[in-house]
């Protein structure tokens, strides 16, 4: 569902919140589009399918996807990563999205990506956007979105269950996969596609707040102003 507009306000308050990478904090659609469509033409392949299905997801689960049979996949994967890692232009963080983070206790925030490590460090840098302290990447899972271990393990790192995180997605298979760990999930920008029951959506960071203060427990809490 979408948020309402104008005067009204909705507050998630967590102890932790997870970010995915590109298209959430990063804005990289342009490089990602061009990688994929030199994917895509050298064998013949549907772009604009494999661009429908690859936002979020690890590079491997598409090439395994979508590459022909007999194809060298971990070379593929590799050529791919490549690309990605020397293309920087026009890599920008996402409106507010610095705002926000400034705003977040440093070890209550988690970067949880699809990309590689080296490739989530050239972009987070590039869009001039701090890594945080927790990161999960490509790597530190088995199983990648639409899953929900990678955000599982994000929540863990910081010392939260899920019930108290909040994640910020853009795209359905992170979606998806915020829902399937049981951590509120809100979705950011235009290419969500069809949202689950109960997840919010905003078009970036520019009106969102968050404040912190002591609940009556004497923890820490953060307040998301949506």
């Amino acid at each position: 569902m979408s948020l309402p507009t104008e005067s009204a306000t909705i507050t998630l308050t967590a102890r932790a919140v997870l970010f995915d990478m590109d298209g959430t904090l990063v804005d990289s659609t342009a490089i990602v589009e061009r990688v994929w469509a030199e994917f895509a033409g050298r064998y013949g392949l549907d772009l604009a399918e494999i661009l429908r299905t690859s936002h979020g997801v690890r590079a491997l689960d598409t090439v395994r996807r979508f590459a022909p049979e007999g194809a060298d996949i971990n070379a593929l994967v590799a050529e791919l990563g490549h690309m990605e890692l020397t293309e920087t232009d026009g890599i920008v963080a996402v409106p507010g999205a610095l705002q926000l983070l400034e705003s977040l206790p440093a070890d209550a925030v988690a970067l949880v990506t699809s990309a590689s490590p080296d490739l989530a460090v050239v972009r987070m840098a590039a869009a001039g956007v701090d890594m945080p302290a927790a990161v999960v990447t490509s790597e530190d899972v088995s199983r990648g979105k639409p899953h929900p271990e990678g955000y599982l393990r994000g929540a863990s790192l910081l010392g939260v269950v899920p019930s108290e995180a909040v994640v910020f997605e853009d795209a359905p298979a992170g979606i998806a996969a915020g829902v399937a760990a049981g951590i509120r999930t809100v979705a950011v920008g235009p290419n969500t596609g069809v949202l689950p029951d109960g997840v919010l959506h905003i078009p970036d960071y520019t009106a969102v707040t968050a404040s912190v203060e002591a609940g009556d427990d004497g923890r820490r809490v953060i307040s998301l102003r949506l």
